[in-house]
């Protein structure tokens, strides 16, 4: 088994750090990454500005891989967009050689299990490797054998649907082809698909904030734009946010802006307005809310946060919590009906350990549905999680998270802490919910910091 590498899905902020923090534990990774670069799901939203400044989205032990490079920092408390996570940090981290020649791109996750033995087996269960089956991009799938698993793979890829009691809405799937990405490029890559269009945006949380705002300046140079926007609750207030006294003050620019906007009637809110289904039409969408109101849309865009793909686990041995499907220790803590980003305390490998030995969930995905993941709080697992699986359980067990003060720390809004903020807020140099994974955006949206890996 100690000669085996240790599988680590996902090549996002947390994934990379999982793997500088192997190595200094003198142990071989092996990277899947479903994108074709590492941090490809960032790379979607790379028009976007975290609200959490440098400090908080640098790993230390990556740190210490990339210094003897030439690699330098950039400015600490500067914010970084999620273009410069990745060219001036997941990218060059990603080119050094030690990470370069055990990271294969293209990669897809679509299982995980004990070689020989499906979930139901005990004997042995322990000691017997993993098999992590993997369709590559050349079009073979192929299984590897792997001593560890290191899941980082994020939720990205999994949006939570549109429709209400978690499921899509009826006719949802069949309008795939007017609904958006989660946190579309308004302002540039994908202009032509808002410009002077009726554009819905679903969803309570900073990244129907950030679109709104982008869309609010698009309509500007664009007069034919109009702006709807659809939550489920009874008002719009928990978006809205600390406002000023806000502790990270980019965010809570954002809500008191989008405030503005809604008051101004620029952007026209629905309140209440819990989405029974979708009718495609030959020029449009119609949105209808439960109580039989309907909106029509050229275009929708869906704010309404992620989940974990837990499909390829299906057979590994979890311990999920019932509500928000994080390790069941984890879950607790990080509830959002009861806990912000701020209120979540350091953990480790014992609070995300699974009935499946050398097994663990990191990162955005550890947090399940919670919305309120930080990148630095991603992290400190993966430290934890090296050292475990290193064997120095006194240092696996000895987690420590040092973050600023938090001022409103929300977790209503179904993003992470580390949402983005719009570029078109004052840049400013001071943080709360520093960014680490989606947060953070969380998201990635998502995440306030980076929402995670990609596989």
């Amino acid at each position: 088994m100690k000669k085996l590498p240790i599988a680590v899905i996902g090549a996002g902020p947390v994934g990379l750090a999982a793997v500088a923090h192997l190595l200094e534990r003198g142990l071989e990774p092996v990277i899947f990454e479903a994108g074709p670069t590492a941090g490809a799901a960032i790379d979607q939203w790379r028009h976007i500005r975290l609200f959490s400044p440098w400090r908080f989205n640098l790993d230390a032990a990556a740190v210490r891989l990339l210094e003897p490079s030439g690699w330098e920092a950039p400015r600490l408390t500067a914010l970084p967009y999620g273009g410069e996570l990745i060219d001036d940090y997941l990218a060059p981290l990603a080119a050094l050689p030690a990470i370069s020649s055990r990271l294969q791109t293209g990669a897809r996750v679509i299982a995980v299990t004990r070689a020989g033995l499906d979930k139901t087996h005990v004997r042995d269960r322990d000691t017997t490797p993993f098999v992590v089956r993997v369709e590559h991009e050349d079009g073979e799938t192929r299984d590897h054998t792997v001593a560890a698993v290191i899941d980082a793979s994020g939720t990205w890829s999994t949006r939570n649907p549109l429709g209400t009691s978690g499921l899509a809405a009826i006719g949802e799937n069949t309008a795939a082809g007017r609904i958006s990405a989660p946190l579309p490029d308004v302002m540039g890559r994908d202009r032509s698909s808002f410009a002077g269009r009726r554009v819905l945006v679903v969803g309570a949380g900073h990244s129907a904030a950030n679109t709104l705002i982008n869309l609010a300046d698009l309509a500007k140079d664009e007069p034919g734009t109009t702006i709807l926007w659809a939550v489920r609750g009874a008002s719009a207030e928990k978006v809205y946010g600390g406002g000023d006294a806000d502790g990270l003050p980019a965010r809570g620019q954002l809500g008191s802006r989008l405030r503005r906007l809604v008051e101004a009637g620029t952007v026209e809110l629905h309140a209440g307005f819990g989405i029974s289904s979708l009718k495609t039409l030959d020029t449009h969408v119609s949105v209808e809310a439960v109580d039989g109101r309907t909106l029509d849309a050229d275009v929708v865009v869906p704010c309404t946060g992620f989940r974990p793909d837990l499909d390829i686990l299906r057979e590994v041995r979890l311990n999920l919590d019932p509500a928000v499907e994080a390790p069941v220790e984890l879950g607790p803590l990080i509830d959002p009906e009861f806990h912000s980003c701020g209120t979540v305390p350091p953990h480790g490998a014992r609070v995300l350990a699974h009935p499946e030995k050398d097994f663990y969930i990191v990162g955005m995905k550890s947090y399940g549905r919670a919305p309120t993941f930080l990148l630095a709080t991603g992290y400190e697992q993966v430290r934890s999680v090296a050292a475990s699986l290193a064997g120095d359980q006194a240092a696996a067990d000895t987690v420590h998270l040092e973050l600023p003060e938090t001022g409103v720390c929300s977790t209503d809004a179904g993003t992470s802490c580390d949402v983005p903020a719009p570029d078109t807020l004052a840049p400013v140099e001071t943080g709360c919910c520093a960014a680490p994974e989606p947060v953070l955006v969380g998201f990635p949206t998502g995440l306030t910091h980076g929402r995670s890996g990609t596989a």
